[in-house]
């Protein structure tokens, strides 16, 4: 982790929340308290930042200078809302395709959809605030820069996101290997969001419930199932392909 994305300190972390700098995470040490502590815990929520509660020994391990028992991450993009991504897509003219990614942790995973995601025309990825890889430096060089090419959503419920995304007509897809829908069925014509879910475990039942259809990719070979970033440069370059013509 580089030294210069840490913002150490009570005063130097409220400071960011206030200016509206995107944060990834926040540290602050267990047990402590104190108005400003409060203070940062509420912005913290109120813009959708996870807050951490850790030993002293995490944060004296992440830096030696004085911290006062908070530290935070400072974010390589910068969030967006979810609304107001749609609203912009659709302003423009376009017809939105975006992605919402449920449980990948693995930050090359992140960074190589972010990479098909740009280069099929997917103007948005929606993530989680917990349980999602951090976009750190690692997810940036994966994505060949792509992260800063397409607009970023942090959310601290996917099921609510799932919401606004129906509220504004956009239909949303999931994958599973039994369904009788195959890719190439699906209408990418329309506003559409496809939710990738992690390899183990897949997109978590109460979300798959919440979709609108579930379709599979046909693989030939007896395998269990595609990498979760070359699944979605299949699924992208296809509804690429289905607007194209």
């Amino acid at each position: 982790m580089r030294k210069s994305s840490l913002v150490i300190g009570r005063q130097p972390v409220m400071e960011a929340l206030q200016s509206g700098k995107a944060l990834d995470k926040i540290w602050i040490q267990k047990n402590i308290s104190g108005e400003l502590i409060e203070d940062i815990k509420r912005l913290a929520r109120q813009q959708q930042v996870p807050v951490q509660p850790v030993p002293i020994e995490k944060l004296n391990g992440l830096s030696r200078a004085n911290h006062q028992g908070v530290i935070a991450m400072a974010a390589l993009v910068q969030y967006m809302d979810v609304q107001d991504v749609v609203d912009f897509v659709v302003g423009r003219g376009d017809v939105p395709l975006f992605l919402m990614l449920d449980g990948i942790t693995d930050v090359r995973n992140i960074g190589a959809i972010a990479r098909s995601a740009v280069c099929c025309g997917a103007q948005a990825m929606i993530i989680p605030d917990k349980g999602v890889g951090a976009l750190n430096e690692e997810a940036m060089k994966s994505s060949a820069g792509a992260l800063q090419h397409i607009h970023i959503c942090r959310v601290n419920s996917l099921l609510k996101a799932v919401d606004t995304l129906h509220s504004n007509g956009i239909q949303v897809f999931t994958s599973e290997m039994r369904a009788e829908t195959e890719l190439s069925s699906l209408d990418f014509a329309i506003p559409s969001c496809i939710i990738l879910g992690d390899e183990g475990k897949g997109v978590q039942p109460y979300l798959a419930k919440a979709a609108d259809h579930f379709f599979s990719i046909p693989m030939k070979g007896k395998f269990d199932s595609f990498n979760v970033s070359v699944a979605a440069g299949i699924i992208l370059y296809e509804a690429m392909m289905k607007r194209r013509s």
